[in-house]
């Protein structure tokens, strides 16, 4: 039987694990088409993983040739220009003189997530955009120590390309929204193994315990495996999807969880 590790992508170092894609044309790791509804590709691009530098400093400002000797300013909106000695404007509604934020006890306190560094991988960098609140937007399922298939997902409200597609077909259910699943592939040694379906299969059960209701991907009919990442409609039917849309171009394929 063979050895099956599922992790998520949440660091370099499971960034790193991401398998290539079987077209050397394309690559997980460089593609934005689901983020960039516009301009987005699948396209390899070597130049996104490098560190991202930072960005310029902002150069000092010239001086002031207007501003009174000294350094000094005139306001006078501030009350401490008539002399006054309160330290900030006084507020005609109330008393306002305790400097702490006021405690909301209907506002949910949650823990800050964990993120990614400034210089990260571009690509690293929009799959750990919602760790703070949703958590991983993929995972790699490695079989015998080697990565198999990769699957990118999330909150529909992520990938603007997901979103355009909905806004074809008005008769798709609006609320509740459902969690997206855009990416699916394997690797041409892992094929027939059922290892897509497997990571599928783990990514909503991910999703149910997050609070999603349904899940919806959006499949390319009549493609080769290695030109789409998306895989077909045939292959989501047998991780449970029903075809919601019966499109030549552009079906959907949805599963109530």
């Amino acid at each position: 039987m063979t050895t099956v590790r599922i992790l998520d992508v949440t660091d370099e170092a499971g960034f790193g694990r991401i398998p290539p894609c079987a077209d050397p044309g394309f690559d997980h790791r460089t593609c934005d088409f689901w983020e960039d509804d516009r301009r987005g590709s699948k396209a390899a691009r070597l130049a996104w993983l490098e560190p991202v530098a930072p960005p310029p400093t902002e150069p000092a400002r010239a001086a002031n040739p207007f501003a009174p000797a000294g350094g000094s300013s005139f306001n006078p909106f501030d009350p401490r220009a008539g002399g006054q000695s309160a330290a900030k404007p006084v507020n005609p509604f109330g008393d306002d003189d305790d400097d702490e934020p006021l405690d909301n006890p209907f506002a949910p306190s949650r823990e800050r997530g964990p993120g990614v560094a400034a210089d990260a991988p571009r690509k690293l960098q929009l799959l750990a955009r919602g760790l703070a609140v949703f958590g991983s937007y993929a995972k790699v399922l490695e079989a015998e120590g080697s990565p198999a298939a990769y699957c990118q997902f999330g909150p529909l409200s992520a990938y603007p390309r997901a979103q355009r597609v909905r806004e074809l077909y008005p008769k798709l259910p609006a609320a509740p929204l459902p969690a997206v699943i855009t990416c699916i592939a394997t690797t041409p040694a892992a094929r027939g193994q059922g290892l897509a379906r497997q990571l599928v299969l783990a990514v909503l059960e991910d999703l149910t315990g997050r609070g999603f209701s349904a899940v919806e991907a959006y499949p390319e009919p009549e493609v080769r495996p290695d030109a789409t990442s998306a895989a077909n409609p045939a292959f989501w039917a047998s991780c449970g999807f029903d075809l919601a849309v019966d499109d030549p171009r552009f079906p959907v394929v949805r599963r109530e969880l």
